[in-house]
């Protein structure tokens, strides 16, 4: 069967899952393999379950007409992807770098949604099925699409664009992120940049923020839409920039105040204020969009748990985020401030260096109780009265349920397998 038919199939049902307990009646399943699991054993749950037509790529599971035999199920989902991208033909802005791809990705939806019927990737679903899941979600009433793209090493982002095709494209920046997969910092540069890459080739535009300076040099033949703190000649340029601690920007005379935490979000902001401003979004709209706000799952929240106010950044976390956070969190006006760090993870070989330089970067600049959670900071212990160290999360579970920690500003921080939200439950 060829994609235009087995597209022509999916456009009967209502959406696309490969999770059978998300089937809803009139749902197209797809069947795909995972590391420990094999989909098409589920084939037929799916269509007990209402689903009208199943993909599969194990002929032992065929059922009757509604299944679609295919040589592979994944690839198959990508293939219809690109094809559905085409035959909607939606206008497509597509993001990554190393840090805060997520929140820009919703900052720019909220911003587009003012004007336009807008899709956005759901969560962090940014990779080579997720990409795929975003675009079949896209429907005739969607006049712009909004496509997140992680990747951990070289030729992802490249795969990935040239299934999106997308017209605009965003690198937020590029970081100490999985420099185990890209092979050090200039990896991660050559990574990301494949998105410029395609962008260029294919006479797309990119928005670029002049303030980085790798990045300005790298397009300065494209075409391009640009926003600056310091540069007044940009597209957009940002007028003042504070955070204390929430991030308040001021534009085009007019006064933004986020419920973001930390300068490090601001560029995240300025994108978004960019990007709406760039498809006609007025200023008035946009400033609402923003200021509506509010992060969730994990992402620079601000909570009141007892005594202690908390900026939990626990959804993720690399060499590059870690240290802007930290920054922030030391210039921070506020007494009686402690902070909680967890691992960074896929670092690779630059592990323990990356991990000595946060705990040297907090020795020189930081007078509070700091805890160190697991095996690399374990093994960058110091000499500090100040610091704690704990080489699992269970051995800091059982320092907190003998010392409580209260009446402090709290910033908790670590990578996604560290799981820190779980301090939560011990404050």
């Amino acid at each position: 069967m060829n994609i235009q038919t087995i597209h022509d199939l999916f456009l009967k049902c209502n959406k696309v899952s490969i999770d059978t307990r998300k089937i809803e009646p009139k749902s197209f399943f797809v069947a795909i393999k995972g590391e420990r699991f094999d989909a098409n054993t589920f084939a037929k749950e799916a269509l007990e379950k209402g689903a009208s037509y199943v993909i599969i790529d194990n002929a032992d599971y065929y059922i009757d007409d509604r299944t679609i035999l295919v040589k592979d199920s994944l690839e198959t989902l990508q293939a219809l992807a690109k094809f559905h991208r085409h035959f909607l033909n939606v206008p497509i802005v597509a993001l990554t770098g190393s840090n805060g791809k997520t929140t820009t990705k919703e900052l720019i939806n909220v911003v587009l949604s003012k004007k336009f019927n807008t899709i956005a990737t759901v969560g962090n679903l940014n990779n080579h099925i997720g990409v795929p899941l975003t675009l079949l979600s896209f429907t005739g009433e969607t006049k712009i699409g909004i496509v997140e793209m992680g990747a951990n090493h070289q030729k992802e982002i490249e795969f990935l664009c040239e299934i999106a095709q997308p017209d605009y494209g965003y690198i937020t920046n590029f970081g100490k992120a999985h420099l185990e997969g890209f092979g050090g910092v200039e990896g991660v540069i050559r990574g990301k940049s494949e998105m410029y890459t395609f962008l260029k080739s294919n006479n797309k535009t990119v928005f670029v923020n002049l303030d980085d300076e790798i990045q300005n040099q790298k397009t300065k033949d494209f075409k391009r839409i640009t926003f600056s703190q310091n540069d007044n000649s940009a597209d957009v340029f940002i007028e003042s920039v504070t955070a204390n601690p929430f991030v308040k920007i001021k534009t085009a005379g007019v006064e933004i105040n986020s419920h973001l935490i930390g300068l490090y979000n601001a560029n995240n902001i300025n994108a978004a204020i960019t990007i709406g401003n760039y498809f006609g979004v007025s200023i008035d709209d946009i400033k609402n969009a923003i200021e509506s706000y509010i992060p969730e799952n994990n992402r620079s929240q601000l909570l009141t748990k007892g005594t202690n106010e908390i900026i939990l950044d626990a959804y993720n976390a690399n060499p590059s985020s870690m240290i802007v956070a930290l920054e922030n969190f030391v210039q921070l006006d506020k007494a009686n401030k402690c902070i909680i760090i967890g691992d960074m993870y896929e670092l690779g070989e630059e592990s323990l260096a990356e991990h000595k330089a946060i705990v040297n970067f907090l020795n020189q600049n930081s007078s509070f109780e700091c805890h160190f959670v697991g095996k690399y900071f374990f093994a960058n212990s110091i000499q500090n009265e100040k610091f704690h160290f704990y080489n699992t999360f269970e051995d800091f579970a059982n320092y907190l349920s003998s010392m409580k920690i209260e009446n402090k500003t709290l910033l908790i921080k670590g990578s996604r397998g560290m799981a820190l939200e779980r301090t939560l439950d011990y404050l």
